[in-house]
């Protein structure tokens, strides 16, 4: 019957999976509201479960504003809302008169739902204080880290240019470890124009460089080299060494620095919460039984040593 409904009320699959999201929203949601004290002029009754206008209410709340309007806006969208309200309380209703509820499958079930609520309620009281950040704190960042939000005109860029990936791969893992980018393009890139000034290309504006190349420059921070990249004569590696622009004022970023130091601050406080409560339980990992898992595992159809074992 909700695939006959689905085929009369949508047309097109981008639309059917909206409105099948927008079903599954709503099962969630009518199925957590079970137990709740009825009031109001009933839109429907159910055996002994009455269906109020507070209900309605309730369960277009569960639903993203977009779904909600979409499929459920209007006389004709509450019409069908309530039918398929009514629809899951007829299965709920069937479910239990099979004793569903009593098998243990089901009691496993709610007492997984049981422990993920739990702890996402946990993690939601302990974080709720922990990733405010203030204005003042982003503007302390923003004066600190200026560079960061200018709107790139012109950079200005070192190059060491090699023949093979390998030599590119050794070249980067050498600058990675602190070799000096200047003393290594002298020595090493093809590019001999560029390597007589230890890499140094010059300064060049937005759209005077390639798509590949300006892809890389113009996002690197000052001072960071770039990965291998390959392009016609070899494989480039940049660095990017100054920038010129005009940095972006600080209202127009301020919400995105918020929401990144937020984050950072969420993360930091979650880590050092978990870490925390690790070390105030009784752990005990027993690393033989994981062996025996692992070495049980092994062999086994789509097991990593069998795909290795076939890709030879």
């Amino acid at each position: 019957m909700l695939f006959y409904k689905l085929n009369s009320i949508l047309k097109g699959e981008y639309l059917m999976i909206r409105f099948f999201t927008a079903i599954l929203v709503l099962v969630f949601a009518v199925s957590c509201s079970k137990g709740v004290e009825q009031k109001g002029e009933y839109i429907a009754k159910i055996n002994d479960t009455v269906l109020t206008k507070e209900d309605i209410k309730n369960e277009m709340s569960y639903l993203p504003p977009e779904l909600a309007g979409e499929f459920f806006g209007g006389s004709d969208g509450i019409a069908r809302l309530v039918d398929e309200i009514v629809q899951k309380e007829v299965f709920y209703w069937e479910a239990k008169k099979r004793g569903l509820d009593k098998t243990k499958e089901f009691e496993k079930k709610i007492e997984t739902l049981k422990k993920n609520t739990l702890i996402k309620q946990l993690l939601d009281d302990e974080m709720k204080s922990a990733a405010k950040v203030t204005e003042k704190e982003a503007k302390e960042y923003y004066d600190k880290n200026k560079e960061d939000f200018i709107r790139r005109n012109q950079v200005r860029l070192s190059q060491i240019v090699v023949k093979s990936e390998g030599d590119a791969q050794k070249v980067y893992e050498r600058i990675q470890k602190g070799e000096d980018f200047a003393k290594v393009a002298s020595s090493m890139s093809i590019e001999k124009a560029s390597a007589k000034s230890g890499g140094d290309i010059g300064i060049v504006k937005k759209g005077e460089l390639r798509k590949e190349i300006e892809a890389v420059a113009f996002r690197l921070k000052k001072g960071q080299v770039g990965a291998p990249i390959k392009l016609n004569g070899g494989i480039h590696i940049f660095k990017l060494t100054d920038v010129k622009g005009t940095p972006e004022d600080f209202e127009k970023v301020k919400e995105i620095i918020i929401q990144g130091l937020s984050r950072e601050k969420e993360q930091d406080h979650f880590e050092k919460f978990r870490d925390g409560l690790k070390k105030s339980y009784k752990i005990e990992i027993n690393k033989e039984a994981i062996a025996k898992i692992t070495s049980g595992n092994q062999g086994k159809p789509g097991s990593k040593e069998q795909k290795e074992e076939k890709a030879k």
